[in-house]
């Protein structure tokens, strides 16, 4: 029987991973991508010697301990990959000499938290409790959760039923109003800065400290374009084809099936599937016009929070940073407005723990500034005043580091500012944002069809369909996709680990 044909948008991680498990299953897949490298936001980018990773913190699945681990060695990315597990997520500095450490190993941050505030004891072990009841669970990733029957739910119901208990309590709340609770006016300051977004779940932080007490939220060496590269090499050796510079304007449809693509260029290329792994707006408002949406499909761009554009500044500094932890939060002396928006404290990222980021004894120190993607929009039609800008900014980041880091200035021989038109322009991002939509307590387990209405052949993956974003859920997006394929042909889905 003839294989069928896939078009894959995006050689993102989730056009990758569709990609992958495609080939994996017997159907001839393509992807089609706009930029020159693949990974989409999963990338790296090499300015004067150094190397600047725009993408991985932590990677969940960074070893067996977690299931996801599995997808990683079926996408090919972990195979004799080093990766290093940080004894801290984070340290913030106060103004009066204190210092929180978020530790990553649970007996030492519940010894440290009662160090700091004995008086709030009650409220600590219940925080301590929730990271340890998530580190005994493990989420399910055999089956998508679309092809889940009554009795496939039931033996989740059993089998998940205390994580479930722990997500019910946790997810609808803060981590702003569970810092209330604490009557230390030190952790009632700066716990909320350890996950700096509105409304961002207790539960998701629980779960990223269960990941890493676990050693299952590590770094991988060679940062983000060399784990992409290494997706993209297992998607070429299963015999699939990435044509880049490839950008996609249309989707092709006839008798409300996908039938292809048109290429910027004018090409037309035809297969049985489409699959869409790039930008979500872009795929329902500009490649398809606006045809295949309901209210609700409306309602997700009118209404949900997406998670905000980045100035993303990067120095190379010829410096060691010996003995200091990989990221700090710091309070500047006095407030600094950056791109019209103002910084009390900042956050600094030193990769002393990556030595192929870097020449010897220098390290990359880079920031992540959260923008308003309206005031790059604009300034960007003066590429003078845009220039000028990135020029400003670079500036005003070594002054507010020289404050923590005396003769800073001096040791940095490398700067490189990106803007949210950096991201627009290589990924097609809307609004530029990094990471799709925003993790709130609404937001935190919701799910999103993977088809759109009145159109067959067609399915989307990645962070557009998956809320949170991620790495983890891009790559398990396009395996499901592919799994509901393969339901859809009435054929067994296969995986392999070479």
């Amino acid at each position: 029987m003839e294989q069928k044909s896939i078009i894959i948008i995006g050689a993102g991680i989730a056009g990758l991973s569709a990609g992958c498990y495609g080939q994996m299953n017997g159907y001839r897949t393509q992807i089609f991508e706009m930029h020159y490298n693949p990974g989409g936001l999963c990338t790296s980018w090499k300015r004067k010697g150094y190397t600047i990773d725009g993408c991985i913190h932590w990677l969940v699945g960074s070893s067996p301990a977690n299931s996801f681990y599995r997808i990683w060695e079926e996408l090919g990315a972990v195979q004799g990959r080093r990766m290093v597990d940080h004894e801290e997520f984070i340290r913030i500095e106060g103004t009066d000499g204190k210092t929180f450490i978020i530790y990553t190993d649970v007996d030492r941050l519940e010894q440290h938290m009662k160090e700091l505030a004995p008086a709030d004891k009650d409220v600590i072990d219940e925080f301590i409790e929730g990271i340890r009841a998530c580190s005994r669970s493990d989420l399910p990733i055999e089956k998508a959760p679309e092809l889940y029957g009554s009795i496939d739910r039931l033996k989740l119901l059993s089998k998940m039923s205390p994580f479930l208990r722990v997500m019910r309590k946790w997810e609808r709340i803060p981590i702003q109003d569970f810092a209330k609770r604490f009557s230390d006016p030190f952790l009632r300051q700066v716990f909320p800065l350890t996950f700096d977004s509105p409304d961002f779940p207790m539960m998701g932080m629980l779960m990223t400290l269960a990941w890493m007490h676990n050693k299952s939220a590590g770094y991988p060496i060679g940062g983000s374009l060399e784990f992409s590269r290494a997706i993209e090499q297992r998607y070429l050796n299963l015999g699939g084809q990435i044509h880049y510079r490839s950008p996609v304007n249309k989707i092709l449809v006839e008798d409300g099936q996908a039938v292809g693509v048109r290429l910027v260029d004018g090409a037309e290329h035809r297969g049985d599937i489409v699959i869409s792994a790039a930008d979500g707006h872009s795929t329902i408002f500009d490649m398809l016009e606006g045809k295949h949406i309901n209210d609700e499909i409306r309602g997700y761009y009118d209404r949900l929070p997406i998670f905000p554009p980045l100035v993303h500044v990067a120095l190379g500094v010829a410096r060691s940073f010996e003995g200091l932890p990989h990221t700090i939060i710091y309070p500047l002396g006095e407030p600094v407005t950056i791109a019209g928006k103002e910084h009390k404290s900042i956050g600094v990222q030193i990769q002393n723990f990556d030595p192929t980021l870097a020449p010897p004894g220098k390290r990359v120190v880079k920031l992540m500034l959260t923008s308003d993607y309206d005031y790059w929009k604009e300034l960007s039609q003066d590429s003078a005043r845009y220039q000028a800008e990135k020029e400003k900014i670079a500036d005003q980041v070594i002054a507010m580091l020289e404050q923590r880091f005396p003769g800073l200035g001096n040791q940095a021989e490398m700067r490189d500012v990106a803007t949210p038109m950096t991201w627009e322009r290589y990924t097609g991002n809307w609004r530029a944002s990094f990471e799709g939509w925003l993790i709130t307590t609404k937001t935190f387990r919701m799910r999103m069809s993977k088809t759109l209405p009145g159109l067959k052949d067609f399915y989307m993956a990645g962070q557009w369909v998956e809320p949170g974003g991620g790495l983890p859920p891009a790559a398990m997006s396009g395996r499901n996709v592919i799994q509901i394929i393969c339901h859809q042909d009435k054929k067994p889905f296969v995986t392999s680990v070479l």
